[in-house]
Parts: C-alpha cells; structure tokens; sequence
C-alpha cells in the first residue's frame, strides 16, 4: 500500500515488460508518472503532461502485446491527448490537440489500436460531447471521427496487436456502439451497430482476452453485461460508386448481474485464466468474479 500527494485518476501496466511491472498513472495535477512498484517511492519517470486532470491512461507495446515502442497515450480535461515514450524525457511524441478556433472538448478515454507491426499504430480518444477521433500515429493525422451525441465514457479496440478489427465505444445514456474498422468508406467512415444495455451510464468496456468477439460492459446501475459480436455474412460490399463499405454486424446479451448499488467505474480481465475478472465501485468494493462456460459461446 502506497499514498501519494495526488490523487490518482488512471493507470496502466500497458508499456512495460512482465519483468518490469511498472506502472504508469495519471493524477488530477495532469501528471504522468511510472512507477517500479518494487521500489515506489520516486517515480522512475515523471512529467507534468496537461494543465488539468489526466482522466484516461492506455499502453502499447509492453507485456509482449502489440509491435512497436513502449508508448503510453494520455487524455485529459485539458482537451489534449498526448503520446509518450518513456525512453523520451519531458515532451510528448505526439500531440492531439484542438486546431485554431476550435473549442476544447474534455477527452475522457483513450485507448491504442492497431499495434500489429513496427510501423503501423493508432489512438482512439472519446469525447463529453459524444466525439470520437482516430488518430494515425504513423502519417500524425487525424483518419476519421463520429459523434454519438452522448459524451464517450469508454473506447477500445477487441485486440491491441492485430489489424484493426473492432472498436466498440460507452456512452452516458446507456448506449454502446461497435464499428467494423476493417472497411473505411471514404465519406461514410465506419460501419457501426449500437445497442441500448440500460438507462444509466456504461462506465467501461473490456474485451475477453481469449475471445475478442466477447465484451462486458459495466454500467451506472451497478450491473455487468456479458455481450457477443456476431459478425454478418460479408463484411463489406460495394457501393453505387463502387468504393468499398463496411457491413456491421449484431450484439447478443449472454447474461448479466446486478452487483451494487453504485457505479461500476472499472473493471479487467485476466489475461491468464479465461474469464477471471476483476471490478472496482462506487461503493468502494473491489470484486473479484468468474465467468463460467465461456468455452461454450
């Protein structure tokens, strides 16, 4: 157990090797620190990343998950989003901020895709007005964006380290979205699926390590749903103009639970037994959880 001056709004095993275990977090002073949890009381790498709140953390290239450099994205209340290397001190390797005019949106969630080789690799960020931008950190340019008219609580990729394949996106008001990123129509973008899970707000979504196809999603009302992607008989077709277009398949709800009173704010898989999981509440409750016959969908 170890207290720090800040308190700590996200943090991420994401960028580091098993061996290592460092962790990265993100403070409401809109620091960006790594910790060697072995010995935790000076971060081994720290930097005042934004001008305010660091709400959302993810890593890449650690943990033998993803091609490429260890980097660590961070989005913040400041309306940035900013790409470390931790082998890099004091300045970002990449910066996401508002153009000219432009007003500041408060980025609530980041997370990184398509790590599949050295070269190719993406962030994902979320907005409290429902946008959503997809940045390609190989050409530095904005590739696509939506808005889902709810602020964006939680974005990721079903894998990491593979060809983008999947993007599923919470909302405030209950909603989910899935977008097939593996056919971009040049005007039309993505082709997406969204689903209403509940009234209250789906805080986080997590894909199953074993199976990307299977996610939970954690919601406001204190309950957990298990969902399945079922991918349609083509992925993608051609339209009047002859340009590829993606085709969004179906969600189906395997089960849910109720677990508390209050938000479920957080929630992880094992990577090492298949469907361990862990969630963190409002009602200061941590729970540990397993899924069972997961085998079987």
């Amino acid at each position: 157990k170890i207290e720090k001056a800040k308190p700590i709004k996200c943090g991420t095993f994401g960028a580091t090797s098993l061996q290592q275990r460092y962790l990265a977090t993100g403070d409401f002073g809109g620091n960006l620190n790594i910790w060697n949890l072995e010995a935790p009381e000076i971060p081994v790498y720290s930097v005042k990343g934004h001008k305010e709140i660091i709400n959302s953390i993810d890593g890449v290239g650690g943990l033998g998950i993803g091609e490429g450099a260890p980097e660590i994205v961070t989005g913040s209340r400041d309306g940035t989003v900013k790409v470390w290397d931790p082998r890099q001190k004091d300045t970002p390797v990449a910066n996401m901020e508002p153009v000219e005019g432009e007003s500041k949106r408060d980025c609530w969630t980041v997370a990184f895709g398509n790590a599949y080789n050295q070269e190719e690799r993406v962030v994902c960020a979320g907005y409290d007005n429902g946008d959503i931008k997809l940045f390609d950190l190989k050409t530095m340019s904005l590739r696509w964006e939506t808005n889902i008219k709810n602020g964006v609580c939680s974005v990721e990729f079903d894998r990491k380290d593979v060809n983008m394949n999947k993007l599923v996106a919470t909302s405030l008001e209950g909603k989910f979205h899935v977008f097939d990123m593996r056919t971009q129509h040049p005007t039309k973008g993505f082709a997406s699926v969204s689903e209403k899970a509940q009234k209250s707000t789906i805080w986080q979504v997590r894909h199953l390590p074993q199976n990307r196809d299977i996610f939970m999603t954690s919601g406001g009302a204190g309950s957990l749903h298990l969902w399945k992607y079922e991918y349609p008989a083509q992925r993608s077709k051609k339209d009047s103009e002859g340009a590829e277009m993606g085709v969004a398949g179906s969600v189906s709800l395997l089960q849910n639970v109720t677990l508390s009173t209050q938000p479920i704010s957080s929630l992880d898989w094992s990577p090492d037994k298949k469907g361990l999981c862990v969630c963190g509440a409002f009602d200061q409750t941590v729970r540990v959880l397993i899924v069972t016959k997961l085998n079987k969908v």
